[in-house]
């Protein structure tokens, strides 16, 4: 999905307190007024509270088998940062490529790609949701988030990791997404790097991308190059606690 401003149906139906906006029709610019942030503030909290109460800490998203996987996925959001730093990067097969994990945490740590593909990794094939109207199927392979949270031991306080990317939009803002602990935790939340059996490739996130199964796709973060434990989004970014969040789009995407 391109980085435009809120579709007018997807606004309305969040504001009315829809549990998503999967079958929204499209983005048209929309103005980003104080009266639809108010609603959304007071209607997300609802939302995820309901969404929450109805499906278990670790209910799973339903899982595929290998003749259900998409001949096409389709690279979703931004193609390639186009930063020249990451070019470099993807020049050298990101072997450069390091993650840091920092913020509220005992034990700071900082891994390469090749350390994240040394460690005990997962496979699932399932259906990724955009907010856009279309739905794919794909294999992903990576680290669970859980395993590298258990490693970093969060402190009490920790509330929320956020996912800091390497890409930025045409103003010059990075991107960045944000999950709560007990998300990071869910079994099939992973930092991926393969895709259908293969390397992760630019257009789909090279050379990590968050996955968080039961939410929608625009949670799903991509070319994620650091990870930082707080107490509160308030000070990060727009303060809502993500790129699109800041814009409007509901925080928690629970499908």
């Amino acid at each position: 999905m391109t980085r435009n401003r809120l579709g007018r149906r997807q606004l309305l139906k969040a504001a009315a307190g829809a549990a998503g906006i999967m079958a929204s029709s499209g983005c048209d610019d929309f103005s980003r007024s104080e009266w639809v942030r108010q609603m959304l503030g007071h209607t997300e909290a609802w939302t995820e509270r309901v969404q929450r109460a109805l499906t278990p800490a670790n209910a799973l998203a339903k899982e595929y088998e290998e003749r259900d996987i998409s001949a096409v996925f389709p690279p979703n959001g931004n193609t390639h940062p186009g930063t020249s730093d990451y070019v470099a990067k993807a020049e050298h097969d990101f072997v450069d490529w390091q993650i840091g994990v920092t913020g509220l945490i005992a034990k700071p740590a900082t891994w390469s790609l090749a350390e994240l593909r040394d460690m005990p990794s997962r496979t699932q094939i399932t259906r990724h949701d955009c907010v856009e109207g279309w739905s794919a199927i794909g294999k992903w392979t990576g680290v669970p988030l859980g395993d590298l949270m258990h490693r970093v031991e969060p402190l009490p306080e920790a509330r929320y990791v956020v996912f800091y990317c390497a890409d930025i939009d045409g103003e010059g803002i990075p991107y960045y997404e944000s999950v709560a602990m007990e998300d990071a935790y869910h079994p099939q939340t992973m930092l991926a790097y393969e895709l259908n059996g293969r390397p992760l490739d630019i257009p789909h996130g090279a050379p990590i991308r968050l996955r968080i199964e039961r939410q929608l796709g625009y949670k799903h973060a991509k070319y994620v190059m650091g990870l930082e434990l707080v107490a509160s989004l308030s000070s990060i970014g727009g303060g809502k606690g993500g790129y699109w969040e800041d814009q409007g789009y509901e925080w928690y995407a629970g499908i």
